[in-house]
């Protein structure tokens, strides 16, 4: 699969880029600007030699992809998404934002009431289908091959076929992922992050996770 990263300089995308190119997808990394995602690109191919990566800006790897992953700050959501709703037409789009970490705040609560996901989806219209997926995956360990990330991943979404091909997305990168519901319910993902945060702080860890029982 053709996979674009919107916002894969960061070290989020950049992990799950390395999960997903050492699973064989090819990767297009985005950013506002082509040359951080080229170079972005050239340090991933240092990684990993033989993987199909490539960087360039937003527009032009969401266009070129066959469904694109936002991993950008909470607060450059609305801006990407306003300049990227055409090039998606059509499109998943899978979300990894979390409104929680920024350096200003620790709160997650949004004034709208809802689900950073949920704004999304109300950004990018109908033709876009969200799928929120990886806000409790940490970026400490991702671009560690050795590494087992002993944590589930909580699929948010409206409808089936779209979670299912991100919980394989999920396989590929080396987790389980765990179908929790409708998009409404990415709210309660997106909060445990602020959760897992306090837990990583309190006991001096990086990479406190959740796993679901009795499934």
């Amino acid at each position: 699969m053709k996979i674009a990263i919107l916002g894969g300089t960061g070290d989020e995308g950049f992990g799950l880029g390395f999960r997903w190119a050492s699973a064989g997808h090819e990767i297009i990394i985005g950013s506002r600007k082509a040359e951080k995602g080229l170079q972005a690109a050239a340090d991933l191919m240092q990684k990993l030699p033989d993987a199909k990566v490539t960087g360039t800006d937003n527009g032009t790897a969401a266009a070129a992809a066959d469904l694109a992953v936002l991993s950008v700050p909470y607060w450059a959501q609305e801006s990407t998404l306003a300049s990227l709703k055409d090039v998606l037409d059509g499109k998943l789009l899978v979300t990894v934002v979390a409104p929680t970490g920024e350096k200003k705040s620790r709160v997650w609560r949004l004034p709208s009431g809802k689900s950073a996901a949920e704004e999304a989806q109300e950004l990018v219209g109908e033709n876009i289908r969200v799928v929120a997926a990886f806000q409790s995956i940490g970026a400490h360990h991702l671009t560690d091959p050795d590494f087992k990330i002993d944590s589930d991943v909580l699929v948010c979404g409206d409808k089936g076929a779209d979670k299912q091909l991100v919980m394989q997305l999920c396989e590929d990168a080396g987790m389980r992922g765990v179908n929790a519901g409708a998009l409404q319910n990415a709210i309660v993902a997106e909060g445990m992050v602020s959760v897992l945060i306090a837990i990583n702080i309190i006991n001096k860890a990086k990479s406190a996770g959740i796993r679901i029982t009795g499934i």
